[in-house]
């Protein structure tokens, strides 16, 4: 499995033309949240197929859910919790596995479930007033089924799109400090910055410790051999000289 690592890049608005240029030489799989400005990413190509596959995010149906319940108790929105949160019991047990091992355990545990669900969704379905927020929860989730059930099909596939919203949290916690950075240029530093940062966090270091020492080797270190210092490679200098030793 791929070391994890996070990418930042700033955008001055919400214009669906900056994704499509962070995302122009990419393809395969996109899990995100409902921005629309995805859309045409998922769309058929002249040959018929589509550049993305869409992942969705299952924590985003969820907290539909939660909000109902939270607001009137609602029992079906009870049990719509209850019912994701068995998929969820099923993925803390293989979190961190191999994608085959992830795919092998969601094919036993978690497809039944989520069939299950689906049924069960569509029966409340004619049960409920139409117009309420419980029926509009619902037909959200239907409306992206194949979506929902893509991590079912690929083990690589996470079961929602908590990571990236956690890698977020620190630029939104932040922001009031950063309002008169002055140009966008300052951003686009920051983005860099955060990219080095969060990717360090997500392999398990302590990023001041982390770039304090690449920063005071890497005019020393050979140009061939940077990859030593990448985030899942590196080691400090008293581990390497222990090892020398």
């Amino acid at each position: 499995m791929a070391p994890p690592g996070a990418v930042y890049y700033f955008a001055p608005d919400w214009k669906e033309e900056h994704v499509h240029r962070h995302l122009e030489q990419t393809s395969d799989i996109l899990q995100a949240d409902g921005y629309k400005g995805y859309g045409k990413l998922y769309d058929p190509g002249g040959d018929g197929t589509s550049r993305f596959r869409e992942a969705a995010c299952w924590a985003h149906w969820r907290r539909d859910f939660h909000d109902i319940w939270t607001s009137n108790k609602s029992e079906i929105a009870r049990e719509a919790l209850d019912r994701i949160g068995a998929l969820y019991d099923i993925e803390r047990e293989i979190v961190g596995q191999p994608a085959d091992i992830r795919l092998a355990a969601r094919q036993k545990h978690s497809k039944a479930k989520v069939e299950a669900l689906r049924v069960w969704t569509e029966a409340q379905l004619t049960r409920i007033p139409g117009k309420g927020d419980l029926a509009q929860a619902f037909r959200y989730g239907l409306s992206r089924w194949p979506s929902f059930c893509l991590f079912l099909e690929d083990g690589r596939v996470a079961i929602d799109n908590n990571a990236a919203e956690r890698a977020l949290r620190p630029v939104g916690i932040g922001r009031k400090n950063w309002l008169f950075a002055g140009a966008d240029t300052g951003a686009e530093t920051l983005a860099r910055a955060m990219t080095i940062i969060e990717t360090a966090k997500m392999n398990g270091l302590d990023p001041q410790a982390y770039l304090a020492d690449v920063l005071d080797r890497i005019h020393d270190h050979k140009i061939n051999r940077l990859d030593e210092l990448l985030p899942w490679n590196w080691s400090p200098v008293a581990v390497i000289c222990a090892e020398a030793a």
